[in-house]
Formats: C-alpha cells, structure tokens, sequence
C-alpha cells in the first residue's frame, strides 16, 4: 500500500506532543510539521521562535520535559550577568537556548530564510523530519489587556496568562505569504492533521496566512482536528480563557464551530464522549479516545488511532 503523506499544523506543547507521536509512529516516514511562528519576537537583539524550538528539542528528545519547553540540563549564567547589568530577565533563556537564538539571527541577518535556518536547526539536531514555518514573513500575535496592546509573550511569560484579555491580533498577517515549502506539503498531503494546539493563538495564526486555507481547499486531503480540550479544561495553557474570542466555547463542540468549513474529522476525548452525536449530526467524523498524551506511547497511539480513523473515513468517502 502506498505510505500516505501526513502534514501536521502545531503550535506550543500540545502541538510538539503531537509531533513526536508523529515522528515515532508508523506514518513518520512520509510526515511534515508547520509550526506557529506568531509568538517569535525580539530579545536581547535576538530572533526567538518559542514554537518552532519547542518543536526541534521535542523531536529531538532535548526539551526540559518537567517544563515543557527550554533545553535540558539548562544553565543561566548568561541571563542572570544581562540581568545584573539591569536588563529585562522574565523571558527564560538559558546559555544553550541562548546558541540557538544566537545562530538564528547571524543567519537571518545574511539573508536566509526562516526556512532555510530551520532546516539547518533540524540537522543539528539530526531531525529528519521536516519541521517548516508557515511563512517566512513576520507575523507577530498581538494581545490587548489593560486597554494596551501586549507581545504573546508579554502575556503569556511575563503576565502568566492572568490578565483579561480583550483583543487578540496577528500583526503583519495581511502582508504575509505562506512558503513554497508549506504550500508543497500541505497540497500533496493525504491527511492534514490539526494538533492539539490553542485554537486561538496557535493554530488559527498559521491558518490566517495568506494561501494557507487556500492551498488546503485545494488538495484532495482528509482534514483531522485533535481537540485541546478534555472535560472542558486545556492540560496546559490559556486555551480555554481565549475561545470567547471566537464566539466559541471551551469544549470540543467550541473546536469544531472555530474549524467549521475546514475539517472533515474530529477527535475528542472520552470524557467528552455526549458531545459525539451533536458533533456527527454536524456532518463530522468522530473518533472517541483517551487523548491525554503523558508518556511517548500515549503519543504514538493517539497520533496513530487517530490517523488510522482518517484513512479509514477518507476510503469510504472515496469509495462512494
């Protein structure tokens, strides 16, 4: 049987958990990840990608895994001298995360693409499978509390996610393009598949890049979505804090009225099992499941199940 192409849309913790369960599992070999660039900002003179590093140590099986994200076995003496000279420290950046921003930037400032430094950041780290940016251009999540416009990471860092937020925006999205790359794998894909990523400020970022829904409108690709949300509650981040945002509530039902139109399938978790007839009457496919991914196995059989239930939906929908 012919390996079908798998093209994953992640962003933050939840997207890279879905990354290594995809890399790992049976449809690795054939599998490309878009990853969110909308928190990148500037530090210290330094380009930062949180995601798409999120990403890279995840695959790579260097992320602090106790945190989520950073490298492991992390030191912070080049942070704490910056500190002592009286600049800003509550962005976390420890002396190997520091190379990898340090690398970035030299690259960038010679003309190469966020692409190109990514690849290049996936063979050092001997990642074989493609990790791509949606788009080369600067697209930055913008967030409004306090009557005042904020970085994501103004918020999500140095706020803790605990103000209330009134506005969200992705600056530059208008001017923006997806890359050739992105376009390539999303158009030639069998499945394209949604991670457990915030909806808001994760997934709908790459989403609203120019051509990105185009290029997905255009392949012949069976669209699965993972839901963040298990009884109601994201296991980690502010996902479900931002889904009024969008006229959508916190749960499973909330995920599918923000990808209306878009996906074919969904799968939430068996908590939230009620919610599947509501969701089938809506013409989706369902797939109930634990979809709590603590250990690598629950990564590989959540990605693996879930993927195994797209192939199976879009055969018959080709047989008919």
């Amino acid at each position: 049987m012919t390996q079908r192409r798998i093209t994953l849309l992640a962003g933050g913790v939840g997207g890279a958990k879905a990354a290594e369960g995809l890399m790992h599992s049976r449809y690795g070999q054939h599998a490309t990840v878009i990853g969110n660039t909308g928190d990148d900002d500037r530090f210290h003179g330094l380009w930062v990608s949180p995601d798409l590093d999120t990403l890279v140590y995840s695959l790579a099986d260097h992320i602090d895994r106790q945190r989520g994200w950073g490298r492991q076995h992390e030191s912070y003496q080049t942070l704490n001298e910056l500190k002592a000279y009286g600049e800003d420290s509550w962005m976390t950046l420890g002396d190997l995360d520091f190379a990898t921003h340090i690398y970035r930037t030299n690259q960038l400032n010679q003309g190469k693409s966020l692409t190109q430094v990514t690849r290049s950041i996936c063979r050092r780290f001997d990642i074989s499978m493609p990790v791509l940016p949606a788009t080369n251009d600067v697209v930055q999540t913008r967030i409004r509390f306090n009557n005042q416009w904020h970085s994501f990471q103004e918020y999500f860092v140095q706020h803790r996610c605990q103000p209330e937020i009134e506005a969200i925006d992705y600056q530059g999205i208008r001017q923006a393009r997806i890359t050739p790359e992105a376009e390539a794998a999303i158009s030639r894909s069998d499945i394209i598949l949604l991670a457990p990523s915030n909806p808001v400020v994760s997934l709908n970022v790459i989403l609203a890049i120019p051509g990105v829904m185009d290029a997905i409108r255009n392949s012949q690709a069976y669209v699965l979505a993972i839901s963040p949300f298990i009884g109601g509650k994201t296991v980690k981040g502010p996902a479900d804090k931002m889904m009024h945002l969008l006229n959508a509530s916190s749960d499973s039902q909330g995920v599918a009225s923000v990808y209306q139109g878009l996906i074919d399938g969904l799968v939430i978790d068996k908590q939230d099992k009620d919610d599947a007839l509501a969701l089938r009457q809506q013409g989706l496919d369902v797939c109930v499941m634990p979809t709590l991914m603590s250990s690598l196995d629950d990564k590989i059989r959540v990605i693996e199940d879930a993927l195994d239930s797209a192939l199976a939906w879009s055969t018959q929908k080709e047989a008919c």
